[in-house]
This record gives structure tokens, sequence and C-alpha cells, in this order.
């Protein structure tokens, strides 16, 4: 079947008209090369290669509704057609089989099991995002963990990308795909309820609460086109949706933490892309969190994390006007102290100068009213947009930073002596712990990689009431121009003292080997339960190893083809965003990230204890 996939690219390629080839490459090299060429591997964006093995579907939705729709909104349906012709060699399909095929023989009209059972409701198992599952949900000891087998595989069609977490609730389990759908599944068999379209790709994990004032479960969740959506959990019909955010280039990437009613929603963006043209005025996005009615989607309060309205501050030297201060958007998802009725965020890099003080920082804002309660930025004057790595360096800000924002949560902790800490790890390398009580006074600082636009600790990390297990990226590629991961940089895990500070747990990089399209680098969130941490790699293992010793307990290669029970052709790689769901004795992790030169995938894999 590969093979034939293969030909019949090639076939479509060859026969294609010439001139649309011809125009393609054109178009391309005119108004997307800078970015997708340019660079040297550590900006943002996939270059030619990722590109490759994406479906002609995903990249025209991403150029028409999705994330890249900024950057084209001058090209015609036609050229965005051409585009995604040429970076492909792929034309459209002619429809899914994910929706026909895998269908449960049974329509339940509740859930199957009780939702108070074990779960794994939202991005980070808890309001805490804390990513540690306890023992009675988690349903899996450390002595099992060694007889993990694969159950069953879900392939999402045309993806080249397994980016969305599942969320796992009463025996459901709801996850997103770059295929513009949720699809609801039965968490142990894997087969479809149903599936809901959505304006663009969903990359946030979902949370499932009862929506107030009515009898409905639904689920809460947005997409990378600003869009916040309440969808009955167990039709798939649409309560609500709410656009949270109008600039162009707005994007919901951490999932919405719903409390007491009301539905709090992270805001980014991928304006440091966009801004990156030398004809785009940048840049004039603020990252914000909105505050919604969770039984209407009415907006509550929406606070932005730059106070500042972007203002003009001068002109490039192609003299287009410039804007800022601009950036500090929200990648992750929301922490909620109930304690303090506060809820935290953690921000990206300013965009253009002059720099946000709010930039490469953790936020604390009132739940009720949106007021900034307190700021520690952890790396000031970081304005960056992907030019500062591209051939054409126009609007990359003057003295620009590292880009080292911080893409993860922030969890907060109550020790055992009943000190509270806010703890976080940045792509700068550093692990950080602030006091919540003290207006977000540093506790301690560690160092646990070199950092970097891809380096450092990137989506993630989990954490009890001992210990923070954090990953170490520091990916890195060949300067040789090719985009190839550079597979002997990177990787690392840690288990860091909460109390001090200090390093207590290390597990060294996993060499690749032969491997082809490999890097040691753990990019991917970590999950922990009793006794073992989790953890994906870039090369494409999940592994899980011993909490307290980092001894290797279990690993499963995922980077194979797999037989899906969706019918869809089935292929795991790079694992990379998400990290492992565990709930009722069982672990899902997603596989393929073709984001970064790392093999290309579009499965969601689940794993049960077997009997032998």
């Amino acid at each position: 079947m590969r093979l034939y996939a293969v030909v019949a690219a090639m076939l479509i390629w060859c026969c294609a008209p010439a001139r649309a080839q011809q125009d393609g490459a054109a178009l391309y090299a005119a108004h997307c090369a800078q970015c997708h060429d340019g660079g040297d591997g550590q900006s943002r964006v996939p270059g030619r290669g990722a590109m490759q093995v994406m479906s002609f579907d995903h990249v025209l939705g991403t150029l028409t509704t999705g994330s890249m729709v900024a950057m084209a909104k001058e090209r015609s349906d036609e050229e965005r057609r051409a585009i995604a012709a040429f970076v492909t060699g792929k034309a459209a399909t002619s429809g899914s089989t994910a929706d026909a095929q895998g269908r449960c023989t049974q329509q339940g009209s509740d859930f199957p099991q009780a939702i108070d059972g074990p779960r794994w409701n939202g991005w980070g198992v808890d309001l805490n995002n804390s990513r540690f599952q306890p023992a009675e949900m988690a349903g899996l000891s450390a002595d099992q963990v060694p007889r993990l087998r694969l159950k069953w595989a879900y392939a999402f069609p045309g993806a080249s990308v397994s980016f969305a977490p599942p969320t796992v609730v009463g025996g459901l389990l709801f996850i997103g795909g770059t295929d513009r759908k949720v699809h609801a599944l039965d968490a142990k068999s894997g087969c479809t309820l149903w599936t809901f379209g959505t304006d663009a790709a969903v990359r946030a994990a979902i949370t499932v609460a009862p929506l107030p004032g009515s009898d409905q479960s639904a689920i809460f969740f947005g997409d990378l086109r600003a869009n916040a959506y309440a969808v009955n959990a167990l039709t798939g019909a649409l309560i609500w949706k709410t656009k949270v955010e109008e600039h162009a280039a707005a994007r919901i990437t951490g999932a919405p933490v719903l409390h007491s009613g009301v539905l709090y929603v992270p805001v980014s963006s991928l304006e440091e892309v966009a801004g990156s043209q030398a004809t785009y005025e940048c840049c004039t996005f603020r990252g914000s969190v909105v505050a919604l009615e969770a039984a209407t989607g009415k907006p509550v309060w929406q606070a932005y994390t730059i106070p500042e309205m972007p203002h003009p501050t001068g002109k490039n030297a192609r003299g287009t006007q410039l804007f800022g201060p601009s950036g500090a958007a929200i990648w992750s998802a929301p922490t909620i102290d109930v304690k303090r009725n506060a809820i935290y965020v953690a921000t990206s890099n300013s965009y253009s100068n002059p720099p946000s003080a709010t930039s490469d920082a953790i936020l604390s804002f009132d739940l009720a009213t949106g007021k900034l309660l307190w700021k520690q930025q952890a790396t000031p004057k970081d304005a960056y947009v992907v030019a500062c790595y591209s051939a054409d360096k126009t609007n990359c800000p003057d003295d620009h930073g590292p880009d080292h924002d911080f893409g993860q949560s922030p969890i907060l902790v109550t020790l055992r002596d009943g000190k509270r800490i806010v703890v976080v790890a940045q792509k700068s390398g550093v692990v950080h712990a602030l006091d919540p009580d003290d207006g977000g006074k540093i506790l301690w600082q560690t160092r646990i990689g070199k950092g970097g636009p891809l380096g450092g600790s990137e989506w993630g990390s989990a954490a009890d009431q001992d210990r923070i297990y954090v990953a170490n990226s520091d990916v890195r590629f060949l300067r040789d121009g090719t985009m190839q991961l550079d597979s002997t940089q990177g990787g690392g895990l840690f288990g860091i003292d909460l109390a001090s500070g200090k390093i207590v747990m290390e597990v060294p990089p996993v060499p690749c080997g032969n491997r082809l399209q490999c890097s040691p680098a753990l990019s991917a969130a970590v999950t922990l339960i009793s006794g073992v941490v989790f953890s994906g790699s870039v090369s494409g293992f999940l592994r899980a190893y011993a909490a307290p010793d980092g001894k290797l307990l279990w690993e499963f290669d995922t980077a194979r083809d797999f037989k899906a029970v969706n019918g869809v052709a089935a292929h795991g790689g790079a694992i990379d965003g998400p990290g492992a769901v565990i709930a009722g004795g069982m672990v899902y992790t997603n596989a393929g990230y073709g984001q970064w030169s790392g093999v290309a995938g579009n499965v969601l894999l689940a794993f049960e204890v077997g009997t032998e």
C-alpha cells in the first residue's frame, strides 16, 4: 500500500498540468520560500521536506482557513491550490473513509461508564496542571507497566502530524485532529461514535463537564482560528461557538479550562511567522485570556497579556510601518488557583520592539475580573520573529532575543510541608519555582538544558508533591542546508526536588544509532503516575522510567505502520507536543510529528496490560 501511494503521488505530480506546477513553484518561491526554505532549522515553520508528507487537503486548509490564512490572504483560491499541489506533490482527495469505517455497532444514549470514574480530563488532568495521575484514576501500577501491549490504533486521514491529546471521561475518548474534526471514540475499543466538523484544526485538549443550567454533558475546546466551542458530548451537536479574538493571526493552542461555570480560554498566534514578511506591518497581536460563560459562550472579560495597545514605532528598511509592543501569546492551558481566586498563564516572546515586560513571563490574573495581580518575567527583551533565522531579516527586531518563551503550563503544587509553589520549565533550559503567595517571588531556578527556539523544555512537565519531572528538547539540525535532524544532540529527562531545586534523578539522552530522521530530543509533554514517568521522544519511542531512579521499565517504537480500527492508512513517527494520557488501566499516545523533519505520522495508539 505504501508503494502504491508513492506511485500514485508520482503520477499525480508528473501528469499535472505543466502550468499548474510552474505557477505553484513560482508562487512558493515568491511568497513562501523565505520562511520555509530560508532558515537554519531553528524557526517554527516546517521545511519543504516536512510539507511533502502532508496531504493536499491539509495544506490547502491551512492556507484557506487555518494557521497560514493571514499570510495567504492576498492569494486567490486558485493560487492557494497551486501552492498546496506544489509543496505536497499531491492532488485533492476524494474524501475520508474515517467516518464510514470503524463505527461503533451500538450507539449509547449515555456514557458507557461513570463520569466520575477513571478519567483524564483536559490538558493537565487537574486544575493545577500537574500531569500526575493518581493510582485510583490511572488503574496502572509500576509493576504492570512492563506488560503494556498495543490494543488498538486510530488514524487521522491525510495527516502528517498527530498533535491533539485525547481526553478520556466516562469510557469515551475525545480528540481533535488536523482534519478539522473532533472525534468521539469508545475509549476501550477505538470505534467511532461521532465526528464534529470545525472551522480549523483542533490542537488543544478537550474538557468534559455538565453544561450549566441543563441536563447535557458538553465538551469544550478551541481551534486554530480562535473559535471556542461547546458541543454535546453524546451526540456531537453544536451548543455554541464564540470567536474569542478577531486578529487574523490569532489561534487557540492551549486547552481552555472550566471552573465554576466559566470557561477560561488562552489565546496565541502565529504573527511572528506572518510578521517575517518585509511587507507586513509587524506587529499588532497581543496574547490574552478570555473568560466565557460556559452555558452560553458569552464573553465575561478579556485580559491582555500586554496592557498597552500596539502603536506605530517606525518603519523598516523597505518603508513598511512597524508597530509595538506585541506578542506575549499564551500557548498553553491556564492554571487555576482556587485558594487565591487566581489564574496563572505562561507567555511567549515579544514580536516587535519595544519588548514587553510581560513576555516570557508567568502572569497572575484575578479569576473574577481579569485584573493583573502579579508578573514574573524570566527573559527580558526577547523580541523575535521567524525572520531572525531567515535569509531576509528585514522585520527582525534590532538586538533580537533568543526566542526563549514558555510553551507549557505552570504547575501549582502544595508540598508536604504545606508550602505552595508554581513551577514551570522554559525553552531557555531553565526550570523556575515561584511563590504564588508572595507576588510570584523566585524561590529557585535550575538549568537542565542549553535552550533555543526549539530547545530547553517545550510542551509540558509533570509534578507530584516531591518532584517535578522535566524533559529536555534541545533539538538541533545539521547546518548543511538540508534541515536534517542532528542525531547527536538533545535529550535528557530530569527529576528535580521541589523543595530545593536540586536535580535528584537524571536519564541521559538515548542515542539514535543508525535510525533515520532521528533525534534524542524529548520535546513531548511528560506524564506521571505513582512511581513511573512516561516520556515520548522525537525518535518515535514512548518510554516509561522508574520515577525514583530513572530505570527503564518499558519502551515501544511507534515509527511503523499500524492497522487502524477506522480503516485509514496508519503510520506512527516522532512523538512531540502532547504526552501520554493514562486512565482506567490504559495508556494513550499520539505518534507522528513531521513538523521539524521528524518522522511524520497520523495515529493515536492505545495500550493495555497484557496477561502474560
